[in-house]
């Protein structure tokens, strides 16, 4: 459809701007829809312009007056339209101003935080850079990604996607990983002192064993129920609506939606299904191989030692191997979902935000808690 002109109404002028003869130019640029443009109206309260004529080269002389008053009328408006000068043609061109004020504001907001910091998009990844561009990354993530980045440690440890949409959503991820994993050799070295007494440090390498896989699992049980924000790249066309769907899914099931992602209660649900399935393999693994060392030990240690041949009994590896990972996947799955994404996320850390020693006591309270309540189930 052609449109034959557009009417702009400003503001009325003082009459010694009115009269002024100076003049600046100002730049019309066609968008694509918009094809014909024959010319274009000014109206200023009682003083109105006759319809001026677009030449070719889409320059208009203006008074210096109303060039100002375009120039603010066109950057507020963010798109396709009337520029000043040769600025090239104002921001907010991405179409988000109208339908996602959030999502263009949290733009400006990490554009701004970058330019502070002498940074650009291209120095950062491309996939944070790339959430960025569409206005899902709030500029505290942005914040928290540029002090990790200061650390020579956290800057190798954020080339790894899983651990960089961990370590963004949670700053204290590693250190709630060392809480686990700490807590967990303790706990199962004192479990294999109770089950062997006396024989504890003739068996010390079955105990090492068994505490080597109580460790993987552990920092299994924290790294796959852990909050994240979402960075994951887009699925491929031919996709299945299996993929599809648990690729939109969080990485915890009770977790505030981060990196301007958005959740329903089936793909929360699906996460439990999803991460539930994962520890079960993962618990499965790690018991195969733990009874396996165990078993060989046994069997070494009886060729060895007749005498022990009736005192030390194989473990089964499969049947121990299968309930350890139904353990895992059903309880282990739900506690730790619940413990990362309700107790932590959502109520010590809006408490206890700013006071991080104190979060860190109280995180690993909770997790000791949490261990021992598996202890027992």
């Amino acid at each position: 459809m052609a449109i034959a002109s557009i009417s702009l109404s400003l503001s009325s002028p003082s009459p010694s701007s009115s009269s002024s003869s100076s003049s600046s130019n100002l730049t019309f640029r066609r968008s694509s829809l918009l094809p014909a443009l024959d010319s274009i109206s000014l109206s200023l309260s009682s003083k109105s312009f006759s319809s001026l004529s677009l030449p070719s080269s889409n320059t208009l002389h203006f008074p210096s007056h109303i060039s100002r008053h375009l120039s603010l009328l066109a950057l507020s408006g963010g798109g396709d339209g009337i520029t000043g000068g040769n600025s090239g043609g104002g921001g907010g061109g991405d179409g988000r101003e109208s339908g996602g004020g959030g999502e263009s504001k949290n733009k400006k907001e990490v554009l701004m935080l970058l330019a502070e910091a002498g940074r650009s998009l291209e120095s950062l990844p491309a996939d944070l850079a790339a959430a960025i561009q569409q206005g899902r990354i709030p500029v505290d993530i942005v914040k928290r990604y540029l002090e990790l980045e200061e650390s020579p440690f956290f800057r190798w440890l954020l080339q790894f996607r899983g651990f960089k949409e961990r370590l963004l959503a949670d700053d204290l991820f590693l250190a709630k990983v060392a809480m686990e994993c700490g807590v967990g050799v303790f706990t199962k070295t004192a479990a294999e002192y109770e089950r062997r007494r006396e024989n504890f440090f003739n068996e010390l390498e079955i105990v090492f064993a068994d505490v080597v896989m109580a460790v993987i699992a552990d920092f299994m049980l924290v790294y796959l129920p852990a909050p994240t924000v979402a960075l994951r790249p887009p699925l491929a066309v031919n996709a299945g609506p299996v993929a599809k769907f648990f690729h939109g899914c969080p990485d915890n099931a009770f977790q505030i939606p981060l990196g301007g992602a958005s959740y329903s209660l089936i793909q929360r649900i699906g996460a439990i299904v999803r991460n539930g399935t994962k520890l079960f393999v993962v618990g499965t693994t790690a018991s195969l191989v733990g009874t396996a060392i165990t078993n060989i030990a046994i069997n070494a240690k009886k060729v060895v030692d007749k005498s022990a041949a009736d005192d030390v009994e194989n473990v089964p590896i499969l049947s121990t191997s299968v309930a350890y990972g139904i353990y895992m996947a059903v309880s282990s799955n739900l506690r730790y979902q619940i413990v990362g994404g309700i107790i932590e996320q959502r109520m010590l850390e809006p408490m206890l935000h700013n006071h991080k020693l104190m979060l860190s006591a109280f995180c690993f309270a909770v997790r000791t808690g949490n261990t021992f309540l598996g202890s027992l189930l």
